[in-house]
């Protein structure tokens, strides 16, 4: 059963240990880099590096304890990471979208990109969305594909620790929200 999800703005001295946790439920994740779990204190790093770069947001994925109920609370089970307006002023760039392994395979990610994209287009004011996909992860790289993403063409090397880790590069076109019609339903023509 998909969980029930919503996004939040991620506070680095509110959401740090929650964080970690989605991250040590993660393993897989840090064995593509030959760590055997998340670093100590990675999260905290992380939220620190997103608040001082300008443009860059992290946004936890929440899932409902219990779907209907919101009494039966939430938890962090991801986040996405990216920067708006880069590296132009027409492009947001995707960092990460991560889900917790226990949440994999219920379209939480799916559904995490469903709200965020539109956000993007009409709040963001971007009309792309670019991101690198790490070329030892195919399953990341079908994942994007199944959201309309497509490869470029272009790939970039970059340091990850003592090895080069080659990115694929990915973009999808977003919908701009100046297409969007409203209309009363009526057939008269009058909107």
């Amino acid at each position: 059963m998909t969980p029930s999800i919503s996004l939040l703005p991620l506070d680095d001295s509110l959401h740090a240990g929650a964080l970690q946790r989605v991250y040590e439920l993660s393993p897989a994740y840090w064995a593509m880099y030959h760590l055997a779990q998340a670093p100590a204190g990675q999260s905290a790093r992380d939220l620190e590096a997103i608040g001082a770069e300008p443009g860059r947001m992290g946004l936890g994925i929440v899932a409902a304890n219990e779907a209907g109920n919101p009494e039966a609370g939430a938890q962090l089970v991801g986040l996405i990471d990216f920067r708006l307006h880069w590296p132009d002023p027409e492009t947001a760039y995707i960092g990460i979208l991560l889900v917790a392994e226990p949440f994999q395979r219920q379209r939480v990610g799916t559904n995490a990109w469903a709200l965020l994209e539109p956000w993007l287009a009409a709040e963001g004011g971007v009309r792309e969305a670019r991101l690198g996909v790490e070329q030892f992860n195919p399953g990341a790289l079908r994942f994007f594909q199944s959201l309309g993403f497509s490869l470029t063409g272009e790939a970039q090397r970059i340091r990850s620790g003592k090895r080069l880790v080659r990115l694929l590069a990915m973009e999808k076109k977003l919908e701009s929200s100046d297409k969007t019609v409203c209309t009363s339903g009526s057939d008269d023509g009058n909107e």
